[in-house]
């Protein structure tokens, strides 16, 4: 068979698009919260769970970008999952207030039009970052709080359970011995928050957030995870970013646009920035914690100045990777 010179052209063509020139790349980046994470304390069998876990978070949200969906659902999905793990706080497994209860925030960001939904204070919301989606996409607000936040949520149908199902049977024994000793309620752990940005191939970012905050924290205390700009923020230009960690510190810097804005008007790396914000201004500031980030490009960051962070990613044309501990 002879193909006249415009064809031949156009199937070498199609040949090379598929096998030499670049194709958009695309990935995943999730973290499990930041702190007290020391290998010496975790039990082999621990320690594979929350691999495991990490895992299928990542594969989960990865399989919604290959297919072609975009970083807004990967990200939901991924955070889904970490809320219906007890691993996590959040969702089941938040840590509890001062009073015995779970407190959950939320918060979604879609870099294609800056749109943003938060959600702080809910009690009774199974996925609070659904409904922090909701409130993006079905409301003018960015924040929504409390029982005006879950009286919204009611009217698009969100699954609501009794605050009872967010409480384990070790975040209830962890609650009791920080009531009766006040050494340990000083010590107590102040992350844990779970959060997940993406890039799909159409070149989007989005990032989400979803927390049980502090434990021991002051009922009505609210921490950075729901906060645009302090433990979410994603622009098209730059990044998604999503934060973990002191969350009082991250709002006083507004860490999550603080990266972004040193890319946009600086033209930092993706990690560079994120090294300047939290290596050298969080901790000079007195906090700790971390960030994960995806540019434009499909560059990544894992940046954080506690002891461990559960984090992965999972990028096209490469295998998925977790990490807990400080290397």
């Amino acid at each position: 068979m002879r193909f006249s010179g415009a064809k031949a052209f156009f199937i070498i063509f199609l040949i090379l698009s598929q096998t030499i020139l670049p194709q958009n790349k695309f990935g995943i980046v999730i973290h499990g919260g930041a702190g007290t994470i020391l290998k010496s304390n975790m039990t082999p069998e621990k320690e594979a769970e929350y691999t495991a876990a990490l895992k299928h978070v990542l594969e989960t949200g990865y399989k919604i970008l290959n297919d072609g969906g975009t970083a807004l659902d990967a990200v939901n999905a991924a955070i889904n999952i970490m809320e219906d793990s007890p691993l996590f706080n959040a969702g089941k497994g938040a840590v509890l207030t001062e009073k015995g209860v779970a407190e959950l925030d939320a918060s979604v960001m879609d870099g294609k039009n800056l749109m943003a939904g938060a959600v702080a204070g809910v009690k009774h919301v199974k996925n609070p970052i659904n409904l922090a989606r909701l409130v993006m996409e079905k409301s003018p607000h960015v924040m929504l709080v409390g029982d005006g936040a879950e009286e919204f949520g009611k009217e698009f149908g969100i699954e609501m359970v009794d605050n009872s199902y967010f409480i384990t049977k070790e975040r209830w024994e962890s609650y009791q011995r920080m009531l009766k000793r006040e050494e340990e309620r000083k010590k107590a752990e102040k992350h844990g928050t779970v959060g997940a940005v993406a890039l799909d191939k159409n070149g989007n970012l989005a990032a989400g957030t979803s927390t049980g905050g502090m434990m021991m924290k002051k009922f009505g205390r609210v921490g950075d995870a729901p906060i645009i700009g302090a433990g979410t923020y994603a622009n098209n230009k730059t990044c998604a970013i999503s934060a973990t960690g002191y969350g009082e510190y991250f709002i006083r810097l507004g860490v999550a646009r603080d990266v972004s804005a040193l890319m946009e008007y600086k033209n930092y790396s993706i990690d560079d920035a994120a090294k300047e914000v939290i290596m050298n201004k969080l901790s000079k500031l007195g906090g700790d914690g971390g960030i994960i980030g995806i540019d434009k490009e499909g560059n990544i960051t894992m940046t954080f100045n506690s002891d461990g962070m559960y984090r992965g990613h999972f990028l096209s044309g490469e295998q998925p990777v977790v990490k807990i501990y400080k290397e």
